[in-house]
């Protein structure tokens, strides 16, 4: 499938938040159509990139769930630079694996790992500096929090599936996933 002509280079960036990282991967698996897309975009802010610093992009991509205030901030300020924000797999899109805490007290929960579990030293403490950042009761989806343009499901979605969904948005028809490009591994 052949990328559409466009008028000028469309921005694309992405942010990864509380997640396996699995996303980028699979994006990263469109492997040689990676560089038929480098023809139509520039990568922005990206762990692909490593470059840290939040500039408009046209289309953002997102995956993870919000398990911290740190990630609740990341989020607001990658929507506000976003023409299109995409969240991108289950953790997004539900909270995913990282939710899976959401039945549980974080304090308790908090104080098995770092407090009472066999094996820790005497004294052991739950960490408290002020470089680390406040964990939320709860893991949350992004769209509990900010505007989500589109949702590319998936735990997670194939390189096809990211194939497919940026090749009709950067044709500026709505993306469409037809049967056998969503999955859950």
């Amino acid at each position: 499938m052949s990328l559409p002509l466009q008028h000028r280079k469309l921005k694309l960036a992405t942010v990864s938040l509380a997640g396996c990282f699995g996303c980028h991967t699979s994006f990263l698996d469109i492997d040689e159509r990676l560089t038929e897309l480098l023809e139509h975009i520039n990568l922005g802010r990206s762990p692909l990139t490593d470059i840290k610093a939040v500039g408009f992009c046209d289309i953002g991509l997102i995956e993870g769930g919000l398990c911290n205030a740190e990630n609740v901030a990341v989020l607001r300020d990658f929507r506000a630079h976003c023409k299109t924000l995409v969240a991108v797999g289950a953790c997004a899109i539900n909270g995913g694996l990282p939710a899976q805490r959401n039945h549980l007290d974080l304090g308790a929960l908090l104080s098995d790992v770092y407090r009472n579990r066999e094996g820790l030293s005497a004294g052991s403490s739950i960490p408290n500096d002020p470089e680390l950042p406040l964990p939320l009761n709860k893991v949350h989806p992004i769209h509990e929090v900010v505007h989500v343009d589109y949702f590319l499901p998936g735990c997670p979605p194939s390189a096809d599936a990211f194939w497919s969904f940026l090749t009709d948005l950067m044709a500026g028809r709505t993306p469409h996933l037809g049967h056998g490009l969503i999955h859950y591994d």
